[in-house]
């Protein structure tokens, strides 16, 4: 980093500063917020959003598609439920998994056109 990348002033901004503290959510929030996103840091969970975004599957179909074992897919779908970014149905013996909401969806659409731009 060279000087130019720091700010030089001396006058503390007070308008900008007041102004931006009244509107910062409580900690907790960003702390949760910032857990919510580590869930998409991972490309083995971020590729099961994706194809739960695609269509419904059960965890057999996801291994397949995925190449992984099924204990490791539900392994990522346990954290992803609990964050309440996927959700099931059972029918019968099998469950199936889709996208807990639009929310989710919208996040994965926005993070692909953000990697698509030129």
């Amino acid at each position: 980093m060279t000087e130019k990348d720091f700010c030089s002033c001396e006058i503390i901004h007070e308008d900008a500063v007041r102004e931006v503290a009244a509107n910062l959510c409580e900690r907790e929030e960003y702390v949760a917020l910032a857990s919510l996103f580590k869930l998409f840091g991972d490309g083995t969970r971020a590729q099961i959003l994706h194809a739960l975004e695609l269509h419904e599957m059960c965890v057999c179909d996801l291994a397949a598609l995925l190449g992984v074992t099924k204990s490791a897919v539900s392994h990522q779908l346990k954290a992803l439920r609990l964050a309440n970014l996927v959700k099931f149905r059972r029918e019968g013996q099998i469950v199936y998994y889709t996208l807990a909401d639009e929310h989710v969806k919208r996040i994965l659409d926005i993070g692909f056109e953000h990697l698509r731009e030129e």
